[in-house]
């Protein structure tokens, strides 16, 4: 038996590989308990705040000394986000959060009967006269969505002994969250149209108002109103904030999201639930592989395994169509005695849920990928594998990338002994070369970085790889010779054929044969996760350049959008920035923008995927 106490908590190594999209954490004690659920925009930064020198709470100081586990969901939205946080919340009742005794108290919004309507918060029984609409997660949910509300259409907030008493207007009048019709600075008419866009919102019909002040901002714009325009497309900016669709509710049976993810000889399924409609949680599971295997066999005997003794519901979500499909779904009905449905390609909602879990699985194996336990093994088979009598503590990797020659881009990234050193990556942007020569992009990129180096800026690599062949690797090895710097291996990485991953050969400047490694090799795992993430950074560098060097719009550089579909992109959400904010759901509303499309666009705001 193990008697030896729990590892404490290590924040460094977990916040280095943690996602800066939007989600929900749960920080556990030594038992597995759940001491705190929150939500995040940004888990990154949000997770981070907590592990500071000098924290002002003494809240805060005990939870944080409490912590031996992070568990994260990441979801596409803060919305999201939100309502799941909320659920979570319910079921655990974790120590250091701030419970509901029961549903009785979740907020509403209530609208008053008046001739001037007052939009409020409300809890209790619902005696007074008007419309109530909710339940709403959380009195912060209500009060964010008023606040946006007040902001787009606004309407009184104020009590009724505070609008009868005025004779001036008030400084919500004139921070722009009122039209003041306590003194009569606006009619009636005109206050009920904004009230009835307001209801018509609350009720879920957002696209017929966003298309109604799209058709008046267009009206204003012609009629030469700059200033009604630019009101008219904030409020449209401002609606958007609070049109999030939930991609964590809205069906009332019961459902497994099943998404299995496989990369460097290890893979991660994501297991999400769903009991009547509402998402109670997720669990990642990393079985042990024997052997490279295909995502749909491991999927299909580990669907097998966990549904062994547990209870199957009606219908699986998965992201691969399982080994063995038929005859699992025939398993599990004769075990349950009801129909069980696999499916592998969901449409609509549901989709949205695979997608969510797929999500989770990759961030969950990058994080597996980079961890320490796992560095060291693949550190020290890299090792064996290169036949190097040293330790192997730092690692750089280069790779090009451009357009037919344009805005060409040199990356470096850097491994170290625990995975990725990201504040040691490098960017280089190539200039003065013929357009399309990659040799000499290399040679300018490498002569830059190595000067540094040489010059004691920074440490040398044990090994310098080089996504590229013999040719590549030729011309590492002339600017290590120009600059005078020895003791570096240099390693090609050459492609296998038709680019297939698992078939990569290597190739050592000091030797005649090159290494082909077997596809369950820990050491090819590792070369290959180097070189697919100085892959995606030259990428990334590549877009921003050619972005940057454009005056036109960022929309212009994603393929299959032309003028009218970026006009409509931009009537729709007020906006670029207004956009960049939106869910792939939300994109895909637009009339003329597909699921596809409105990937792409999601994608090129949001650099991590």
């Amino acid at each position: 038996m193990d008697t030896s106490s729990p590892q404490p908590f290590d924040a460094k190594a977990f916040l280095k590989n943690l996602t800066t999209l939007p989600g929900v954490y749960r920080m556990l004690d030594e038992r597995g308990v759940v001491l705190y659920v929150g939500k995040a925009r940004n888990l990154k930064q949000r997770v981070s705040s907590y592990f500071r020198e000098h924290q002002a709470s003494a809240k805060t100081r005990s939870l944080v000394a409490r912590i031996h586990a992070i568990e994260v969901t990441v979801t596409h939205t803060e919305t999201e986000a939100l309502i799941l946080e909320n659920t979570l919340i319910k079921r655990f009742k974790p120590r250091y959060n701030i419970l509901l005794r029961d549903d009785k108290g979740y907020p509403y919004i209530h609208v008053s009967a008046d001739a001037f309507p007052r939009l409020s918060l409300h809890r209790g029984t619902k005696h007074a006269a008007g419309r109530y609409f909710g339940p709403y997660p959380n009195a912060t949910a209500v009060g964010d969505t008023l606040t946006l509300l007040q902001k787009t259409f606004r309407l009184r907030p104020c009590e009724d002994g505070f609008f009868r008493s005025r004779s001036r207007p008030c400084l919500q009048y004139q921070i722009k969250r009122c039209t003041a019709p306590c003194v009569g600075l606006i009619d009636e008419e005109s206050y009920q149209r904004d009230l009835g866009d307001a209801i018509l919102f609350l009720e879920g019909k957002s696209g017929q108002v966003i298309d109604g002040l799209v058709q008046r901002m267009e009206v204003a714009v012609v009629a030469l109103e700059f200033e009604q325009a630019a009101y008219y497309r904030d409020q449209i900016g401002e609606l958007r904030q609070v049109q999030r669709r939930q991609h964590v509710e809205g069906e009332s049976g019961d459902l497994d999201v099943v998404a299995c993810m496989v990369q460097g000889g290890m893979a991660c399924v994501q297991v999400f639930v769903f009991r009547a409609g509402r998402l109670l949680g997720n669990q990642a599971f990393f079985p042990h592989l024997p052997e490279e295997q295909e995502p749909d066999t491991v999927l299909g005997a580990f669907l097998a395994q966990y549904y062994l003794d547990r209870a199957i519901p009606s219908d699986l979500l998965v992201n691969h169509e399982p080994a063995e499909a038929a005859l699992l779904a025939q398993v599990f009905q004769e075990r349950v005695g009801h129909r069980v449905r696999i499916i592998a390609r969901p449409r609509g909602e549901r989709a949205r849920w695979l997608e969510m879990a797929r999500q989770n699985a990759e961030h969950a194996l990058a994080a597996r990928l980079s961890g320490r336990v796992g560095m060291h093994e693949r550190m020290e088979a890299l090792r064996k594998t290169l036949g190097c009598t040293f330790d192997l503590t730092r690692l750089e990797c280069f790779d090009i990338s451009h357009l037919q020659g344009e805005a060409t881009v040199a990356s470096c990234v850097v491994f170290g002994s625990e995975g990725p050193i990201k504040s040691d990556y490098r960017r280089y942007n190539i200039d003065g070369i013929t357009p399309g020569d990659d040799y000499a992009a290399l040679h300018q990129a490498l002569t830059r970085r190595y000067i540094r180096l040489r010059d004691g800026c920074e440490r040398l690599p044990d090994v310098l790889f080089i996504d590229g062949g013999k040719g590549q690797l030729a011309q590492a090895h002339d600017v290590m010779n120009e600059l005078g710097i020895t003791g570096i291996m240099m390693v090609g990485i050459a492609k296998g054929p038709e680019r297939r991953p698992g078939l990569e050969t290597l190739y050592l400047f000091e030797e005649s044969q090159p290494i082909i490694l077997p596809t369950d090799s820990t050491a090819l795992h590792l070369v290959q996760q180097i070189r697919d993430e100085a892959h995606r950074f030259a990428i990334a560098g590549h877009r921003r350049r050619r972005a940057k060097g454009r005056t036109t719009s960022t929309l212009e550089e994603i393929p299959g959008i032309g003028p009218k579909r970026r006009q409509a992109l931009l009537r729709q959400f007020g906006g670029l920035k207004q956009l960049a904010q939106a869910g792939v759901e939300d994109i895909g509303q637009v009339d003329g923008i597909s699921a596809e499309l409105a990937r792409r666009i999601y994608d090129v705001f949001h650099d991590e995927r």
